[in-house]
């Protein structure tokens, strides 16, 4: 199967282009560890896949609307104070 008959049936099937999914996997999986960890935005944009912080923030931008560190002060859950 070509490049481009893979793109064709990927969209066909999933709704959307592999590059588009493959973006919307990667936010994802980073705004989950943003939520979950304290590593800092660069950790969790090489964990992620990005090449560098300012492509994770982009993409963040695009689908959030917000970036990384502003997704991270809202839903971050707020910490435990030790008892």
């Amino acid at each position: 199967m070509s490049s481009r008959q893979f793109a064709r049936a990927f969209s066909t099937e999933v709704g959307m282009s592999p590059g588009r999914y493959v973006d919307r996997i990667r936010v994802e999986a980073a705004r989950r560890r943003l939520e979950d960890t304290r590593d800092s935005v660069e950790e969790t944009a090489r964990a992620c896949g990005y090449g560098t912080p300012e492509a994770m923030r982009r993409a963040f931008l695009r689908q959030l609307g917000v970036g990384p560190a502003e997704y991270r002060r809202r839903f971050q859950p707020a910490q435990r104070s030790a008892s």
